[in-house]
């Protein structure tokens, strides 16, 4: 066997493509070839802006002594988790059942016929912390398939039947009607939210945009202070923390602390998208221009360095980069640090005191950990009204020289070597972000933005509807589709072609969602109401179905949505159906724990609506 990924499109594969491990992307040959000869199959799940990926690859999958393990006893096959989530979906709810938690690098051990009976996530490649590294756990694996290939395939399958099951099984629903739905899913986030810093639970912290944005829902019901004040508190810090860029604008994919400060630096296109429309409706609610600022720097940030030259945006931005000091070392986020005596020599010693107390920039660095000794990340420790008295300068000189002195850093930093970009156009987070440049536009009254949602909007089906049948393909990428577009496609797609026709009016934009919608029916519905995550495929024995919103909302909750706004829009109480019969059939999912839900608790309430 040889390593094959040298012929694929997708950038996280051709990272690998020069590996000593011969890996093979998921298709027919690689799997007949496990199922001929009888192998077992090693499977290596992750994305190309991925840190802990990183890392696994340098330290085992570019290890000759590894390869050589791996090599010899399995078809190790690579898969790219944005390009193909049906595959990443599927087993990770496996690796999940496993070993109890996931995430990436998703390492899974399957039988020929594609059973799981092992997995895990990061590997070492040697034992340590009580963790087994790669050289010791590759061969035991081995030894297990050649002395128990029966009692792993039938854990395999057990595994696969109790996931089914699980999936099918009717949920046991919490007591009180659907009018009590709101109020629980409220206290329940209100039990894990972090009244000091914003957002929900402790270290790491996440976002949680469809939170969010349920909580800004609620604006105008009862109880609507206190769940304004979580969400519009929680985006001020954000907002102020060094998760947020603030030269560059976007949002960094999650804080490894509680304060928002240290952020994990990847930056992804479905966060910002999410993020800008979370910004825009706290700024509807509270009319604070700094809000509609944050909106803003995103929505630029979109524009300037994620616009894809043949149209669409790129997938997102990797947390690694090169050190701007020595460019022969990387580290994770160095793109984004500064030295306080860089700024002094930018700025000029008095302008680069005040920026530095406002920017919480000091010579010792405000990062914890060797590595990022001296560096600092540029946050906003005091206010206007502190700075302004401190600094004895008026709001407005000083609100004029800061954005002055960021953009000169910018400048600057743009001249850095850059963070890799994943330059995968995927139409779902696309859509997303066609939603939030059309909200953008019509809310800032900005018409380069919806001139941006309306160009996205048009190349999207040129590049990824086949000509013939007019079925999307997920991924554009070196000039090629690739990969069956999902339900979270064409859902997230049609939510944006609907906040486009919202914006100007068009109705070829309603007539594409229509369309489309009516696509989505005949490739995902499930029996009994909603929609599967992917299309039907064969070499999988799981097919999800899934409505927990996690970083990205649900499929099958923006789906819903989409069918409300359709009814609203068309005045077809067809679509209303369609919708009611699909919150029917996750009613008893969502009355279990309706905060894990929030996407689809706010098209239940959109469904109350007359």
């Amino acid at each position: 066997m040889t390593n094959r990924l040298a012929d694929e499109s997708s950038p996280y594969l051709l990272q690998h493509a020069g590996n000593p491990v011969a890996w093979q992307p998921w298709d027919e040959r690689a799997l007949a070839q496990a199922r001929g000869e009888h192998r077992l199959i090693f499977l290596s799940v992750g994305y190309s802006t991925c840190h802990w990926c990183h890392v696994m690859a340098h330290e085992s999958f570019e290890d000759a002594e590894v390869a050589a393990l791996l090599n010899r006893d399995f078809v190790c096959i690579k898969v790219d988790r944005e390009e193909r989530p049906d595959i990443d979906r599927c087993y990770m709810a496996a690796a999940q059942a496993l070993s109890g938690s996931g995430g990436w690098p998703l390492t899974v051990f399957l039988t020929p016929e594609g059973l799981p009976f092992h997995a895990g996530t990061y590997f070492p490649k040697r034992s340590g912390m009580g963790r087994p590294g790669m050289l010791d756990l590759v061969p035991a694996v081995a030894k297990a398939w050649q002395e128990r290939p029966d009692e792993l395939r039938d854990l395999g399958r057990r595994l696969i039947e109790a996931l089914r099951e699980e999936q099918q099984r009717p949920s046991v629903a919490a007591s009180g009607g659907d009018d009590d739905l709101v109020r629980r899913a409220t206290a329940e986030l209100q039990a894990g939210y972090d009244a000091q810093y914003g957002g929900f639970g402790q270290a790491p912290k996440f976002p949680r945009p469809a939170s969010l944005l349920f909580l800004l829902d609620q604006a105008n019901g009862v109880g609507h202070a206190v769940t304004t004040d979580m969400a519009l508190h929680t985006l001020r810090c954000m907002a102020a923390g060094g998760i947020h860029d603030r030269l560059g604008g976007g949002f960094h994919r999650y804080s490894v602390d509680q304060r928002w400060l240290v952020p994990h630096f990847e930056k992804m296109l479905y966060d910002q998208a999410l993020l800008t429309e979370c910004y825009l409706q706290a700024f509807l609610r509270s009319n604070d221009d700094a809000l509609a600022a944050v909106a803003r720097g995103i929505c630029d940030y979109l524009l300037r360095d994620l616009a894809h030259p043949e149209g669409g945006f790129c997938s997102g931005e990797d947390a690694d980069t090169p050190d701007p000091e020595r460019p022969e070392a990387h580290g994770e986020g160095l793109f984004y640090l500064w030295r306080q005596q860089e700024i002094v020599r930018l700025l000029g010693a008095r302008r680069a005191e005040i920026f530095c107390d406002v920017h919480g920039v000091s010579f010792d660095g405000n990062l914890p950990g060797e590595e990022w000794r001296g560096r600092n990340i540029l946050l906003r420790t005091i206010d206007d009204a502190a700075a302004t008295e401190r600094w004895g300068l008026a709001v407005q000189e000083l609100s004029r020289q800061l954005s002055e002195d960021a953009f000169a850093l910018l400048a600057v930093r743009q001249q850095r070597p850059r963070p890799h970009r994943d330059d995968k156009v995927i139409l779902a987070w696309n859509g997303l972000a066609v939603a939030a440049l059309a909200l953008a536009g019509r809310v800032l009254d900005e018409p380069r933005y919806l001139a941006a949602a309306r160009e996205a909007a048009q190349t999207l089906p040129l590049r990824l509807a086949d000509p013939e049948s007019g079925r999307l393909a997920r991924v554009w990428c070196r000039g090629r589709a690739t990969a069956l577009a999902q339900l979270d496609d064409y859902a997230y797609f049609v939510h944006g072609l609907l906040a486009l026709h919202q914006a100007d009016g068009d109705p070829v934009w309603l007539a594409q969602a229509i369309e489309l919608v009516r696509q989505q029916q005949a490739l995902f519905a499930r029996p009994g109401g909603g929609w599967y995550d992917g299309p039907e495929e064969p070499d999988l024995p799981l097919r999800t179905c899934e409505a927990h919103d996690g970083a990205e909302p649900a499929g099958n909750s923006v789906a819903i949505t989409n069918l409300l706004h359709l009814a609203r829009l068309t005045g077809d109480e067809r679509w209303h159906r369609q919708a009611d019969e699909a919150l029917a059939a996750w009613r008893p999912r969502l009355r279990d724990y309706p905060s894990a839900m929030p996407w689809l608790l706010r098209a239940r309430v959109e469904s109350w609506r007359p």
